[in-house]
């Protein structure tokens, strides 16, 4: 799933360019989120605990512009792709400030739109997918595939990862449930915690195993559930 972000005071852009990505959607067949802001600091708290492919962003905002807003949310997510909205091409050499993407002027139409997508898709495909996090030491881009496991303990969260690694972050674990979907290969084997299936190495009905040897238990009536999301998914592959 291609997760984008939309952030623009004026509410008909808004509208337009939501309405443009759902059609661009239908025609490609491809799965995506979308979420629409009409300020910058909503944004940035949303960009906290969340971690966007692709944000549509216009320059001109009151208060917080969208290149104040670009920079804070680069602070959060090194890899995001930012398209900048504009009324005026003049903006183009500052946005190489925040490695954005690239720039629509406005009046937007589909054909642009479409042109931005099919090189920011092709773009998002080819990097391994990761999320941006809040942990304790700091913000920390953790790779998809390196994660092997996620354990709330109490109120605290750990990812346990492939290279033996445990990095705590301040997040709730309900939060990964709703952005790791099934679709990315996550799945809730017992209310404590959420396992990456790719990087399971055996399982019987009541434990998991994962590559790097560690155990993490199945709960009493997640056996076939799990069992069936796991061939699923080894069969989709």
């Amino acid at each position: 799933m291609l997760r984008i972000a939309i952030c623009d005071d004026d509410e008909n852009c808004l509208g337009e360019i939501k309405h443009m990505l759902e059609r661009w959607a239908a025609a490609t067949s491809s799965e995506i989120r979308i979420d629409s802001f009409d300020n910058g600091d909503d944004l940035i708290v949303k960009c906290e605990n969340f971690s966007y492919d692709l944000i549509f962003l216009d320059i001109i905002m009151p208060l917080l512009n969208g290149m104040e807003t670009a920079k804070e949310v680069r602070e959060l997510n090194k890899a995001v792709k930012i398209v900048f909205l504009t009324s005026s091409p003049e903006f183009a050499l500052e946005s190489y400030s925040v490695k954005a993407t690239d720039y629509i002027v406005k009046p937007i139409t589909y054909q642009r739109l479409n042109e931005v997508m099919e090189y920011a898709i092709a773009d998002c495909r080819q990097a391994p997918q990761s999320m941006t996090l809040k942990t304790v030491g700091g913000y920390q881009r953790i790779y998809i595939h390196d994660i092997e496991y996620i354990e709330a303990q109490n109120k605290r969260v750990f990812l346990y990862l492939k290279s033996g690694r445990i990095v705590q972050v301040i997040q709730p674990l309900y939060t990964f449930e709703k952005e790791l979907s099934d679709s990315l290969g996550f799945f809730k084997c017992h209310r404590s915690y959420l396992v990456y299936l790719p990087n399971v190495d055996y399982f019987n009905n009541t434990e998991i195993k994962t590559k790097s040897g560690r155990s993490i238990p199945i709960a009493r009536g997640y056996a076939k559930p799990f069992k069936d999301a796991y061939f699923a998914l080894m069969f989709q592959e």
